[in-house]
């Protein structure tokens, strides 16, 4: 692919003529320029070749075109498409500052995005959400073990029901895929979410776990404090049953749960699905944005080991993760907890 901003005839005579057009900064898996059509900002990207790049996009335009639908925007407007070079037009939306308080505003808007499907929108473009496998299962049991911690026997039966619990929770929730601090955009007019590219159809309550478990697939993974963490889980559900009518059902402990066992959810996306990167922290640290996979660990360990405290099903994994943590932070001294605030 070319440089040069793709913007060809069909484009052109749904929207006119770019002009002003600079490239902005992306990931590698897309090119993003900003210019004017018609005297109107846009943003236009361009997904690169590369694996799944056809799926990607695809995903991105379904999710965006679905998303339209909510009453507030929670997404830029999808202007024009053009298929064949992968390419979307979108408004452009001038990020500002976040405040102090912008969990609140995330987790509004994010319920928001998730109401927007239902059951009627199942067996469409978007797939559905996937969650933690055995082999998750085995790689973390794998990893206490070489920390010289030994598993309770029952633990392997709290994670059989766990698992099964996961695949079986019903949601045809809109779920971004990736909703990461930087993927949302702080306006005038209330947060937007970019960056569709791994969408899916789920249960809101995988990503609504991103706030407490301390957004894992992210480059920027945080601990906010518990009063704005509250607030934030409070504001997502008075969210969505506003939109829906309904109060959100699903167990917020599972899914976070669930997230502790991915050991894929230690790196960026491009490192993710052929390497058991638990297996790796014993001999090595990394760094990945905001924390290293130790931090970011140790994190997730605490987190299970409060939710799971009650609860009758997973208390052994409750007690395997605090051994865990322990286990962790008598060998690395210097495992810090994650920051607290976003860049």
């Amino acid at each position: 692919m070319s440089s040069t901003m793709p913007f060809g005839t069909d484009l052109r005579a749904e929207l006119g003529t770019p002009r002003r057009s600079c490239r902005l900064e992306s990931s590698p898996r897309s090119r993003v320029w900003r210019a004017e059509v018609d005297g109107t900002p846009v943003v236009v990207k361009q997904l690169v070749d590369g694996p799944e790049a056809d799926e990607r996009y695809a995903r991105e335009v379904t999710a965006l075109r679905l998303a339209a639908r909510s009453g507030p925007p929670v997404t830029p407007r999808l202007l024009g498409t053009d298929p064949a070079e992968r390419v979307l037009v979108l408004e452009l939306l001038e990020h500002q500052q976040p405040r102090e308080d912008w969990l609140i505003d995330y987790a509004t808007t994010l319920a928001r995005l998730h109401a927007t499907t239902g059951p009627a929108d199942a067996g469409g473009a978007l797939p559905a959400w996937s969650g933690p496998t055995e082999r998750d299962t085995e790689s973390f049991l794998h990893l206490a073990t070489a920390l010289g911690v030994e598993a309770p026997s029952a633990v392997r039966a709290e994670l059989d029901g766990l698992l099964a619990r996961l695949h079986r929770t019903p949601g045809h929730a809109l779920l971004h895929g990736d909703p990461c601090p930087g993927n949302d955009l702080h306006t005038t007019h209330g947060v937007r979410f970019i960056d569709f590219e791994q969408a899916s159809l789920g249960h809101g309550i995988v990503e609504l776990a991103y706030l407490r478990i301390g957004f894992p697939t992210c480059w920027c993974s945080t601990a906010p404090p518990p009063a704005l963490l509250d607030a934030a889980e409070a504001a997502y559900r008075t969210a969505w049953r506003d939109a829906t009518g309904t109060d959100v059902d699903g167990d917020l402990t599972d899914a976070c749960a669930g997230w502790l066992l991915r050991g894929d959810a230690l790196v960026q996306r491009a490192h993710r699905g052929a390497t058991d990167h638990l297996a790796e922290l014993p001999a090595r640290d990394w760094t990945w944005g905001t924390a290293t996979a130790r931090q970011r660990l140790a994190h997730r360990l605490a987190v299970v080991d409060g939710l799971a405290a009650d609860r009758d099903d997973l208390r052994h994994l409750g007690r395997l993760a605090a051994a865990v943590r322990r286990a962790m932070l008598t060998r690395w001294p210097t495992i810090r907890p994650l920051p607290a605030k976003r860049p």
